[in-house]
C-alpha cells in the first residue's frame, strides 16, 4: 500500500476521530499493527491554529511516519493556508474531512455537509493540491442522503484534482452511524477510479474486515470506534488477512502493560488536570467487555489524580488474572462500536 513516496507496512488504518486519535492514541495503535494513522481534524479557521487545543492536535512528535493531519472547513483558501501551515509544523500527509456527519460540524458547511455543493468540493480538492508538495487524501460519505448519493462524482473529482487516496465511509450524512453500512457503493467508486480507496464502517471483527474487503475490492479497511479500548484489533485484523489465522486474546499482563504505557504517555502529553478526565473515557472503553467493568468505571470516574488512576488500572487488571492468564471477555458483552 502507496501513500505518495510513503510505503505502509500493512492495509489497516485508524479513523481519525475527535477526541481520541490523538499523538499518544495513534503511536498505540501503530505500534500494536496499524499500517496507517491520520490525526483528529484541525479546523481550517487561523484564528483557532494557535489555541492549544488545535496545537496539540496537530503535534507529532516522535510519531512514526507517515504522519497525517486531517483538515477541516468550508472556505478554499483557509484550507489551503491550512495545509501549509500543517505541513510546515510536519505533516507529510494532508487528509480533508468532507466525512463528518454531526451537526456542529455540518452546520458550519463543513465535513459531510460539502457533497451538496460538488463545486465547491471541487475548488477545495483544487486549492489543498496546489498549496501543498505532499500527498493529499479525502474521507467522504457516499452522499447528503439516500436520496442523493454523489460518491461516484465526488470520487471522480477528486482523483482529477491530484488526490492521492480516497477513504469512503459507506453511510450518507443523514445516516448518521446508524443502519448498516452499505458497500456496493464503495465497490462502485474502486471500479471508478485509478487511485487507492479504502473501505470504512461496520468493521469490528477480522472477519468482517476480510468480508469487506472482497466485497468492495477496497485497497485498505479503516477501523473507527472498534479501535477504542482495544487498539489490538489493528493486529487481530491484520494477522487474520494474512494468515486466515486468529489470534489469541492479549495477555492480561500486556493489557496492564500497555494501559500503563497508554495512560503515562497521555497524562505527559495533556498534563495532570486534564490528563485524568480525559483518560477516563479511554479506561471506560478498555474495561468495558470484562468482568466488573462497569462498576470499576464508576469508581475510576471519582478519582482526581494520575497516581490515582494508574494504581486502580493496575490492580483492576490484576483482578482479571482471577479468569485467566488471558483477557475473558464476558459472554453477552456489548459488540465493539462500529464506524
Amino acid at each position: 500500500m502507496q501513500i505518495g513516496p510513503y510505503t505502509l507496512r500493512n492495509n489497516v488504518f485508524v479513523a481519525p476521530m475527535a477526541g481520541v486519535t490523538d499523538r499518544p492514541f495513534r503511536q498505540l495503535c501503530k505500534q500494536l499493527g496499524a499500517g496507517y494513522a491520520v490525526s483528529e481534524m484541525a479546523a481550517s479557521n487561523p484564528r483557532l491554529w494557535a489555541t492549544e487545543k488545535s496545537t496539540r492536535r496537530t503535534d507529532h512528535a516522535g510519531e512514526m511516519e507517515p504522519k497525517a493531519v486531517q483538515i477541516a472547513g468550508a472556505d478554499p483558501q483557509d484550507l489551503a493556508d491550512c495545509a501549509r501551515f500543517n505541513v510546515e509544523r510536519g505533516a507529510q500527509i494532508i487528509d480533508i474531512n468532507m466525512g463528518c456527519p454531526v451537526k456542529k460540524v455540518c452546520n458550519s458547511w463543513c465535513g459531510s455537509a460539502l457533497l451538496q455543493h460538488e463545486d465547491l468540493v471541487e475548488k477545495i480538492l483544487n486549492a489543498v493540491v496546489a498549496a501543498v508538495d505532499v500527498p493529499v487524501t479525502l474521507k467522504f460519505r457516499t452522499g447528503w442522503n439516500r436520496e442523493n448519493k454523489n460518491a461516484l462524482r465526488i470520487a471522480r473529482i477528486a482523483e482529477q484534482a491530484g488526490i492521492q487516496m480516497l477513504t469512503l465511509h459507506g453511510r450518507t450524512r443523514a445516516d448518521g452511524y446508524s443502519g448498516e453500512a452499505e458497500y456496493d457503493t464503495i465497490a462502485a467508486v474502486k471500479a471508478a477510479v485509478g487511485i487507492p480507496v479504502v473501505a470504512n464502517g461496520d468493521i469490528t471483527t477480522p472477519e468482517k474486515a476480510r468480508m469487506v474487503l472482497a466485497a468492495t475490492g477496497a485497497d485498505a479497511i479503516m477501523i473507527g470506534r472498534a479501535a477504542q479500548g482495544r487498539p489490538w484489533i489493528c493486529r487481530e485484523i491484520d494477522h487474520f488477512l494474512r494468515t486466515g489465522e486468529h489470534l489469541p486474546a492479549p495477555m492480561v499482563d500486556e493489557v496492564r502493560a500497555l494501559m500503563h504505557e497508554h495512560l503515562e504517555a497521555h497524562y505527559a502529553f495533556y498534563g495532570e488536570f486534564l490528563g485524568v478526565r480525559t483518560a477516563r473515557k479511554h479506561i471506560g472503553w478498555y474495561v468495558r467487555e470484562l468482568e466488573g467493568g462497569e462498576p470499576f468505571r464508576q469508581q475510576m470516574n471519582l478519582l482526581e489524580s494520575t497516581s490515582a488512576q494508574l494504581a486502580a488500572v493496575d490492580n483492576f487488571f490484576r483482578t482479571q488474572q482471577r479468569f485467566g492468564e488471558r483477557l475473558q471477555y464476558r459472554p453477552g458483552a456489548p459488540e465493539p462500536l462500529a464506524a
